[in-house]
């Protein structure tokens, strides 16, 4: 490649990927000469305006057409538009949510690279968003979890941190492992790693004899990106990880993380498995079509094992951890049903995810650092200590638990309707997320209970830092307000990205 080519590329399009790269950079080398003693919010807040000004060139580039470069291995669609918006709003909250972390023990030494890193880990999952190509997606995958092996066990003299880092280490190594092997059959079946040549080959002169190879991998690119997704049976190590991780660290892995686990597995499964035939007759249904009693057996699981252990959770954050497992299990659901607005259903969900969860761990990441105590008791009395702060957490479990009203019911509705709207329809599935959900009611109403009828072991007052204000005037605000009126959302959604038609061009 000489230098006319790549100066004739639209390099514009990753403007928002040069950003937070740029920003990571510098943050490592000022990081590096800046007095030990020096308090690294400053870097904080550097990334903070790094993450906002992507997120406005992110804006800038929504109603660009179809782009890509590097022959084609980078490819800014609608699909990868929208996602990044979530993934930029997602991160910049919790940015501020790191920024207002003070654990007990010291911190300071090593605090500059929280920042750094999770620039790193946003970069990664913006690459997977934008990958044409499975090795550009693998690598975006890498960097994303590579960093987050890091950040989780970033609070070093504390041994819980060090366990949950450990514990991520094996287990997403195992899950990289199994998903390469699956990619691997790919190009072995098809003699290309670009995602669009793939889909060609698959609907076009493959050879059927090599189905059975390629329903193998299938199984093994699901089984390794559902470790990702912390869905079940591949979920054991979702809790120890998000209880032992800084509650930051807890807040990215729950909604940004998992959100790009969603991102690849739908580009993968649409463009390569969507296009592959499941038998040898020219008129037989894809094979994505064929697979979907698995997808939808492990949404199923998903759904009553992570419900069903958190009635039994005292640790807050371990009880967020299996309600986490439990809402990959619908998602998982919408994968499932393959219905026409599949894609609407779930940019909402994570959307409203995004808020409600975000919003919650703000709260947790007060109230636990104020007693220095993670279990549901330490929400007693909240609504005499803080009212504010009682109100505002009522809100995001009502929005968690899909009550009407929220944007947590509205993203349950759309997922639900979603069942009934193919042929045949998924009726079990559909009975298992409304038992499930009255499931949930039990352990987030738990918490209800702790904060308004539960006498508070002190009066102290609760001093609110300015990024967790800023982030629960934002979250309660969405929540409610996309809860009420959806179509804001769904009519964003349908004027700037056609219904995602462009990602299998």
């Amino acid at each position: 490649m000489d230098l006319e080519q790549m100066l004739s590329y639209q390099w514009a399009i990753m403007t928002p990927e040069f950003i937070i790269l740029g920003i990571a950079t510098i943050l490592s080398i000022m990081d590096l000469f800046m007095p030990k003693d020096q308090d690294r919010k400053i870097l904080g807040w550097i990334a903070f305006t790094a993450i906002i000004a992507a997120f406005v060139s992110l804006l800038g580039l929504v109603d660009l057409e179809l782009t890509s470069i590097l022959y084609d291995t980078f490819r800014l669609d609608s699909y990868a538009k929208a996602f990044k918006l979530l993934l930029l709003l997602g991160a910049a909250l919790v940015m501020l949510l790191a920024i207002s972390y003070e654990p007990k023990e010291e911190m300071k030494e090593y605090k500059g690279e929280f920042y750094y890193l999770f620039l790193t880990a946003l970069l990664g999952a913006m690459v997977m968003t934008s990958s044409g190509d499975l090795i550009t997606l693998f690598v975006g995958l890498e960097l994303l979890s590579l960093s987050s092996y890091i950040l989780a066990g970033i609070r070093k003299k504390h041994l819980p941190s060090n366990e949950s880092a450990m514990k991520y280490v094996i287990n997403g190594g195992i899950s990289t492992a199994v998903t390469l092997f699956g990619l691997s059959y790919v190009f072995g079946l098809t003699g290309s790693t670009n995602l669009t040549e793939i889909t060609g080959v698959l609907s076009a002169n493959f050879d059927t004899q090599q189905i059975y190879l390629l329903g193998l991998s299938f199984l093994l690119v699901f089984v390794g990106l559902s470790f990702k997704l912390a869905s079940v049976p591949f979920h054991m190590w979702a809790p120890d990880v998000y209880q032992g991780a800084p509650t930051p660290v807890t807040a990215f892995l729950s909604v940004v993380s998992k959100t790009a686990g969603f991102v690849i597995l739908l580009r993968i499964l649409l463009t390569v498995y969507g296009a592959a035939p499941s038998g040898s007759s020219t008129a037989s249904y894809p094979m994505l079509i064929k697979m979907q009693d698995y997808i939808a057996l492990l949404a199923g699981a998903t759904m009553i094992i992570g419900n069903v252990i958190a009635l039994r959770q005292r640790n807050v954050k371990r009880l967020f951890a299996y309600s986490s497992i439990a809402h990959a299990g619908y998602l998982l659901v919408a994968i499932a049903a393959l219905s026409a607005f599949m894609f609407d259903a779930m940019w909402f969900y994570l959307g409203a995810y995004l808020f409600m969860n975000l919003g919650a761990f703000a709260i947790i990441q007060l109230i636990s650092g104020k007693s220095d105590n993670e279990d549901i008791s330490a929400f007693a009395g909240l609504y005499k200590r803080s009212p504010i702060l009682a109100v505002s957490m009522g809100v995001f479990l009502l929005s968690l638990a899909g009550i009407p009203g929220t944007a947590g019911f509205i993203g349950k509705l759309n997922i639900f309707m979603g069942t009934f709207y193919v042929d045949p329809a998924h009726y079990v599935l559909a009975s298992v997320m409304i038992a499930t959900t009255v499931i949930s009611y039990f352990y987030y109403f738990g918490i209800f209970t702790q904060m308004f009828f539960r006498p508070a072991a002190t009066d102290e007052k609760i001093q609110l830092p300015a990024g967790i204000i800023v982030v629960l005037v934002t979250t309660v605000a969405a929540t409610i307000v996309f809860g009420l009126f959806p179509n804001l959302a769904f009519d964003f959604l349908h004027n700037h990205f056609n219904g995602f038609s462009d990602m299998f061009q």
